[in-house]
């Protein structure tokens, strides 16, 4: 599975970085400026800190690069965390970046994108936004990590939000440690 994998600059980067690392399959990254600082404020994370766990990392603003294109196929976009701005963009079709650049490309393909808002309250315009977006095929998953699965730390909330990601492009059954679902006990 090759997924596409975009962090603005919202706050949330530990979420992002959680999901880069977790994530099955060949990925790519493509971090905002203001990603880089946040990871880097948040997390204590570098571009050295990602690099081993992707194929490769293109700057936000090459849009030369070849997700820039519908011609270079991908099975999903993931943004994580997605920015109000970020939505905004996406939603007016603004391509300005990268980012917002390989959105298009997902839309007007009809290939799988999942954007991660990390913003809470939610204004009508974002939520119209997510409403545009959401009408054209986008899954928008405000990041709010499940408690079902009784977490104990910081990471356990991260893991589960980002299996429930994982799972939402089809990609949670690739993992080696797949978790168990919710009462999957009551199955039996």
């Amino acid at each position: 599975m090759r997924i596409v994998i975009g962090i603005s600059g919202a706050s949330g980067s530990t979420v992002g970085a959680g999901f880069v690392r977790r994530c099955p399959g060949e990925k790519f990254l493509v971090v905002s400026e203001w990603g880089w600082k946040n990871l880097e404020i948040e997390a204590g994370l570098s571009r050295a800190d990602l690099e081993p766990h992707v194929k490769r990392i293109f700057a936000d603003d090459d849009l030369a690069a070849p997700f820039s294109s519908g011609s270079n196929t991908f099975d999903a976009l993931v943004i994580i965390p997605c920015s109000l701005s970020t939505l905004a963009k996406i939603a007016s079709g603004m391509a300005e970046t990268l980012i917002t650049r390989m959105a298009q490309v997902a839309l007007k393909e009809r290939r799988r994108m999942v954007l991660c808002l990390r913003e809470t309250p939610l204004s009508s315009i974002a939520l119209e936004n997510a409403l545009k977006l959401s009408r054209e095929g986008v899954m928008i998953m405000p990041i709010c990590p499940p408690f079902y699965k009784d977490p104990r730390t910081m990471q356990d909330l991260v893991d589960g939000y980002n299996d429930k990601v994982l799972a939402a492009i089809g990609a949670l059954d690739l993992l080696p440690d797949r978790p168990k679902g919710w009462r999957e006990d009551l199955l039996k």
